[in-house]
This record gives C-alpha cells, structure tokens and sequence, in this order.
C-alpha cells in the first residue's frame, strides 16, 4: 500500500511539474483579469459539479475571507454551487442545464469574470453558464483537463492541465486556484 502511495504522489508532482511547464503563462492572464475586474468594482463567479464544486466554494471563500493576509478587505467572489434553494428550484423548474446559466444572467455584469471548472470541459451546464456570460460581455475563464474540451472554444482564457485523470486534475486545480488567490491577494492588498 505504500508503494502505491508513494505512486501517486510522484503522479500528483509529474502533472504539477507539466503544468509548470506549460500553463504558467494562462494562469498569470487569468490573475491579470480577475485583479482587472476587482480593480474596476467587479466580482468573480465560479462554478463547477462534483469535486469542482467543492473547488468553486473553497476558491471564492478564500477570495471573500482571506488567503495569506490577515488583514485585508475582502474581494467580492461567489460560488453559483452553494445556495441550495436557488439550485433545487432551477434544477426543477428549467433543467440541471440551466442552474448556473440562471444565475449569471441574474448575478453578472459586464465587467464581471465566470470562472468554470470542469476537468472534462464538456459539463452541458458550465457551457450553457459560459454562452450566458458571453451574452452578458462577463469575461469567462475555464479551468479544465487536457485539450480543454468543448468549453476551450468558448471562453476568453482556458487554463488546460496537462492531465486526463480527473483527480489528477482537480489536485492540480486546487494548487493553480490557490495560485491565483495568492497573486490577486498580494496585487489588489499588498504582499504577505
């Protein structure tokens, strides 16, 4: 068993060292548009299913509460994943397509950033928030798997792990979002 441990940490580090590679550059475009839009009075929005669910609620909570420094005012970031009224009643009354489209049309603004994850790029209802974005003038990002999938045609930037194996790409995930949360913080709050 520890053998197979130890083989899926060197996994985990492989595809970290191929991200460092090769997405270093998305990801510092992606920091320079969320900081934009904060810097300009507006708000990102994650969504995502599953794991990348949990990802979205755990990246916005850092963005609203803090990430490294204590003191700081807090960055104006929500979760489309977590209100469980507005997703029951989406889901029931327009389909599980439409449960983050609904919100972006009610939540976002020009000026605004989508951010979708989803590690196969092809979640109906991340592309269907993504179309609602694009309709609304929000600068959409997606944070995906190899390829990218359907999504990588559709937005403004695609961050694409260089992996398949969805937990591969969910670790890798995490470490970029918290990327991202330590360069928006020390942009927009000063250093830590």
């Amino acid at each position: 068993m520890q053998e197979r441990i130890a083989e899926i940490l060197r996994d985990s580090v492989r595809v970290h060292e191929q991200a460092a590679a090769t997405v270093c550059e998305k990801i510092e475009q992606a920091a320079r548009l969320i900081i934009e839009a904060f810097g300009q009075g507006g708000k990102v929005a994650f969504c995502g299913n599953g794991g990348s669910a949990a990802d979205a609620q755990h990246l916005a909570s850092e963005l609203v509460g803090r990430f490294q420094i204590d003191e700081r005012r807090p960055l104006p970031a929500l979760a489309l994943t977590t209100d469980t009224s507005i997703l029951t009643s989406l889901s029931n009354d327009f389909g599980y397509l439409h449960v983050f489209s609904k919100q972006v049309e009610a939540l976002l603004q020009p000026g605004d950033v989508l951010v979708a994850l989803t590690t196969s790029g092809n979640s109906p209802n991340c592309l269907e928030a993504v179309k609602m974005a694009r309709e609304r003038d929000v600068c959409t990002i997606a944070m995906t798997g190899a390829g990218g999938g359907a999504i990588a045609d559709m937005v403004d930037l695609c961050v694409a792990v260089p992996a398949e194996e969805t937990a591969r790409i969910q670790e890798t995930h995490i470490t970029i979002g918290h990327i991202l949360c330590e360069l928006i913080e020390e942009a927009l709050c000063g250093s830590t």
